[in-house]
């Protein structure tokens, strides 16, 4: 997946609002951007396989509207991210041998995000929605797209790989720190089914449940530098 374009398209347009003031009632709003980083924890909740989370990284910035007559700041930014999950299963369809199946996943989360002041400036609670576009899910290692799916007769490790790349997500989180340097976990849920594009194809799902059903879930720990 190619996210140069999008985030330059971004980064550039969150320049024309670095900084702004609000008139009335000589209140004054500052807009600042952030630029930052981190590692991912990713992983799928789902019945129709047995997974287990990889790391992965993440980066993005955003524009952040300051209210200071307000208990929450606002923003609007950009995540670009690769992850990496494993899926259970075998070498051949009649192996009874079984490994994991290591699978990378690229993605682009749009959030808006409302920033609780729990000790302003310093500490804030990070709540928001979260549209995402990613990618199929690809091999990590080209030598296991031959393998089978664990749980099922027949499913290969390439059937699975179209999931459904339009994906609505709910993130929680907190950042910490001085004023232009905070550390950042987050939390992201998916509430709508990332597998449902599979149960679509005409596919044989002989072994295992034809109904496919996977909730993503992604940790974020890293750090956000504000301008």
């Amino acid at each position: 997946m190619k996210f140069i374009r999008p985030l330059l398209l971004v980064a550039i347009t969150l320049c024309f609002v670095t900084k702004s003031f609000s008139q009335k009632g000589n209140i004054r709003i500052t807009n600042s951007i952030n630029i930052g980083g981190g590692i991912t924890q990713f992983n799928i909740d789902t019945d129709n396989f047995e997974t287990k989370s990889a790391q992965g990284f993440l980066a993005g910035t955003a524009a952040i509207v300051d209210l200071p007559h307000k208990f929450y700041n606002m923003s609007f930014g950009l995540q670009l991210s690769e992850n990496h999950i494993e899926i259970l299963g075998r070498p051949s369809l009649i192996s009874s041998e079984e490994a994991y199946i290591d699978y990378k996943i690229f993605a682009a989360q749009f959030a808006l995000l409302m920033h609780i002041k729990v000790i302003p400036k310093h500490f804030t609670i990070d709540i928001g929605p979260m549209l995402q576009y990613n990618s199929r899910l690809e091999f990590d290692d080209k030598g296991q797209d031959d393998y089978y799916i664990a749980n099922y007769t027949n499913l290969s490790a390439k059937d699975i790989t179209s999931i459904s790349q339009f994906n609505f997500n709910g993130a929680v989180g907190a950042s910490v720190g001085i004023n232009n340097f905070k550390f950042k976990a987050q939390y992201i849920y998916g509430f709508t089914n990332i597998l449902n594009k599979i149960e679509n194809q005409s596919l044989d799902f002989s072994g295992g449940d034809s109904r496919f059903k996977g909730n993503q879930n992604m940790l974020v720990l890293g750090a956000i530098v504000m301008f």
